[in-house]
């Protein structure tokens, strides 16, 4: 059983490190075009050796600058890559950042940051990439959806996070956004969901694993007994992509290694 994106084009947001470029990767080893998105100047060479990598395997795709709290620059990146592409077939709305902070310290700033990449960052791409899909329709010779769209959310959609309260709430409301939109476009064929991952070795935690004190005071969280690497997060999504995963929509998928089953749990509590 194959899975194929072939002649289809994605958008994967935040893909310069981290999940974001495991998703891409293993996109565009199922046939995908692949736009890796990217926030800053600072992120250039990163998501340039991302999509050397893709080409190297012989994958295609092409790097794009975009800061996606920023309604202007979501609205160009859609726009040019539509003009250079025809359209967008797939959303895979994965940046996010963290700026952690006891609640009553946590700053407005800090607070309003969050919630711009993480929560509003995927409302507009998600917006955009609507509208694409709606103007297109279907094509049976890409897809027999009228177009997919991936929330990376997180465990902590579900779980509490005490110091981390403004992204523990951007995921949250990643949920209803994610189903809210499966229910509103189901009927046009567009199928929404999320990917909830749990510990996974990225940039944004490397305090939690880069040590065998701190991997292994993790790994009593994790019942699997193993910390997730991209690639996990990518074999789902571009499952998710495809026409193998046509009927469903509106759902959180957990990669976690069972860390929502509450190990701590496990002998009694």
């Amino acid at each position: 059983m194959e899975i194929s994106l072939r002649n289809q084009l994605a958008v994967v947001t935040g893909a310069s490190s981290g999940i974001g470029s495991g998703i891409a990767k293993s996109l565009a080893n199922a046939g995908a075009t692949v736009i890796i998105n990217h926030s800053s100047e600072r992120s250039v060479e990163e998501a340039q050796a991302v999509l050397k990598e893709i080409t190297d395997a012989g994958g295609r795709g092409m790097t794009y600058q975009c800061d996606v709290s920023k309604e202007d620059q979501v609205i160009k990146m859609f726009q040019d890559t539509v003009s250079q592409f025809g359209t967008v077939d797939i959303l895979i709305n994965n940046a996010g950042i963290q700026k952690d902070a006891k609640f009553t310290e946590m700053t407005l700033d800090q607070w309003n940051a969050v919630i711009g990449v993480n929560l509003t960052g995927q409302f507009l791409c998600a917006r955009e990439a609507i509208k694409e899909f709606l103007r297109r329709g279907i094509d049976p010779s890409r897809s027999i959806a009228c177009g997919k769209i991936i929330h990376i959310s997180s465990v902590h959609e579900i779980i509490p996070w005490a110091g981390h309260a403004n992204y523990a709430s951007s995921k949250g409301a990643i949920r209803m956004l994610m189903q809210t939109l499966a229910q509103e476009y189901g009927a046009d064929k567009i199928r929404v969901n999320s990917i909830c991952p749990g510990a996974i070795q990225t940039p944004i935690n490397k305090d939690a694993w880069s040590t065998p004190e701190a991997l292994n005071s993790l790994l009593n969280l994790i019942p699997y007994n193993r910390i997730g690497l991209p690639q996990d997060i990518g074999n789902l999504a571009a499952f998710l992509a495809s026409d193998l995963a046509d009927y469903i929509t509106g759902t959180s998928i957990f990669v976690d290694g069972g860390m929502t089953t509450f190990e701590s749990f496990s002998t009694g509590g």
